[in-house]
């Protein structure tokens, strides 16, 4: 604005000296009248510089009148203002008496009491800040879903085992395609302390199809509480997840594993932890006992306990960092009068059924010793578990019997050896898929990069079981009873391949050799069973 008024002084100071010769022409031209009266040119000449200034004044009232529009309009604001002449009340320029030129406000500048402002533009105000977006991507494992501050975190997960069975033997089952699991949930985070897992099952055939849904509270390594359902902490087994097992079905020990109707999980809490970096692991907690679809049908929980040992793992040699053991103890109590039976004996690769279920009352006793060691590609692992189911006052075991009778317990053991090696040279984990360094399909394995035929890995396992239910004769005038003796036992050898196509499919061939050496079921022959299983696996 104040450009714009210094040329407005400039356009003046020039009009004004332009009609200077005109105002100081006139003493002399009025002089020359008193003496001589004026020709007719003189007239003329006058006359036509009083027009040519009048054009002039009007071009340039219009080119002020042009520039104050084009600077911009006049804001309400309260600020200096200044119009343009065609806002003025009275605009004008006249020939004053005695032909005087004068100029009458050609620009009128109203001069308003409020502070002039500067014409610099103040900053733009900046925007309202944006809250930031969630992230989500892919970690290598799993997709996941987080909140800015990194608080939050949520992935699904899931994995489906397709199975191809065949048997050869007499009394076998027939070949059929199975589904063996299909599986599908969210695990996560809340901050730093909290762990959360709801895993379903679409293909239970057994229990409800919760499998997982629990809460991990970590106070510190060393002491962590979780609730919920899961797996009861028993066993070295049941704490490899499905899609990490060297074979496609568990060893005969596992046939003795707490709720083993559920997958080996149960309502229930525990406490845990890991001690000097892990080199101690513990676990103890009380559990339901019947899996998630049965309430307890006694006062008393089941109670399990377990420890594991790494006592190399702080060492700086690779030969005994991953040598592990431990074992755990178990104790729970079964009610006749709910019909509790004896444990399942049908083997996991439902080749045959080797052992009766009988009637128990009271306490039942499991204990297990386990080692695993890793080297490289080599994995060797091994697990005896035992187990005691009491048959306190369960009546007689003959049609008409009378009374409440007290017979032997019915006792098991099983045992579980089994060695793997990855020919292809990746790393063994613990309890995890090898790093498959040249998939041959499919994304590069997290880590490394590079096309092949994948990971191929052989496998040998031997397992076996063996179970007694002493008899006993009750010789009495009245009711004589007798109780009958069962004493089996069978074991298997089974030889696999697993091939690793990329990090997240898998293909697994066994071939087993189940060998029934005292059926308890009548008309079975004791003989060998030819049992091919082959699984799929695809997980994410």
């Amino acid at each position: 604005m104040r450009s714009l008024t210094t040329s407005f002084a400039l356009v003046i100071f020039m009009v004004s000296g332009s009609l200077a010769p005109a105002q100081s022409s006139q003493p002399d031209k009025a002089a020359s009248a008193a003496s001589n009266v004026a020709s007719k040119e003189e007239v003329n000449e006058l006359r036509g510089e009083v027009a040519a200034q009048r054009q002039t004044i009007e071009e340039l009232k219009a080119l002020v009148e042009k520039l104050v529009n084009a600077k911009q309009p006049v804001a309400d604001t309260g600020a200096a203002q200044i119009r343009p002449v065609a806002d003025a009340p009275s605009v004008a320029s006249d020939v004053s008496v005695n032909g005087a030129i004068r100029l009458r406000n050609a620009v009128m500048v109203e001069a308003n009491a409020l502070p002039v402002v500067d014409q610099a533009a103040p900053p733009p105000a900046a925007p309202p800040k944006k809250d930031v977006p969630l992230t989500a991507g892919w970690s290598g494992e799993h997709f996941f879903i987080r909140s800015p501050d990194g608080q939050f975190s949520i992935s699904p997960y899931g994995y489906l085992d397709t199975d191809y069975r065949a048997y050869k033997g007499d009394g076998a089952p027939s070949d059929t395609f199975l589904v063996r699991r299909a599986r599908f949930g969210f695990q996560g985070n809340y901050g730093s302390h909290f762990d959360f897992a709801i895993l379903t099952d679409a293909n239970s055939t057994t229990g409800a199809i919760v499998r997982d849904a629990y809460l991990n509270v970590r106070i510190r390594p060393e002491f962590q509480f979780q609730a919920g359902q899961f797996k009861e902490p028993f066993a070295q087994e049941t704490g490899i997840g499905a899609t990490n097992l060297d074979f496609v079905e568990r060893g005969f020990q596992s046939l003795l594993y707490p709720s083993t109707v559920t997958a080996f999980r149960s309502p229930g809490i525990t406490l845990h932890g890991d001690i000097y970096g892990g080199a101690i692991q513990w676990w103890a907690g009380a559990f339901n006992g019947r899996g998630g679809v049965t309430a307890n049908v006694t006062n008393e929980a089941d109670f399990v306990g377990r420890l594991r040992f790494y006592p190399f793992r702080k060492s700086k040699g690779d030969w005994m960092k991953q040598l592990a053991f431990g074992g755990s103890i178990d104790h729970s109590r079964s009610r006749g009068l709910s019909n509790d039976v004896s444990f399942n004996a049908a083997l996991p690769d439902a080749a045959y059924t080797f052992f009766p279920q009988l009637r128990i009352n009271g306490p039942i006793e499991r204990y297990e010793g386990e080692f695993t060691y890793i080297k490289g590609p080599a994995a060797v692992r091994g697990e005896y578990v035992q187990m005691q189911e009491q048959r306190w006052d369960v009546g007689s075991e003959t049609p008409g019997g009378l009374g409440f009778l007290s017979v032997p317990g019915v006792g098991a053991k099983a045992w579980n050896i089994g060695a793997t090696w990855l020919l292809t040279g990746e790393k063994r984990p613990e309890n995890g898929t090898p790093r498959v360094k040249k998939p041959l399909f499919g994304p590069d394995t997290p880590g490394g990069k590079g096309r092949g035929w994948g990971a191929f890995e052989a496998a040998v396992r031997y397992t076996g079981i063996q179970a007694n239910a002493p008899g006993a004769s009750f010789l009495t005038f009245f009711t004589p009873e007798f109780v009958p003796t069962y004493d089996y036992h069978t074991d298997e050898i089974t030889f696999g391949v697993n091939w690793y196509p990329n990090y997240w499919v898998k293909y697994m061939v066994n071939v087993g050799i189940d060998q029934l050496h005292q059926p308890s079921i009548t008309g079975q022959v004791p003989q060998n069973f030819f049992v091919v299983l082959q699984r799929l696996q695809f997980r994410f």
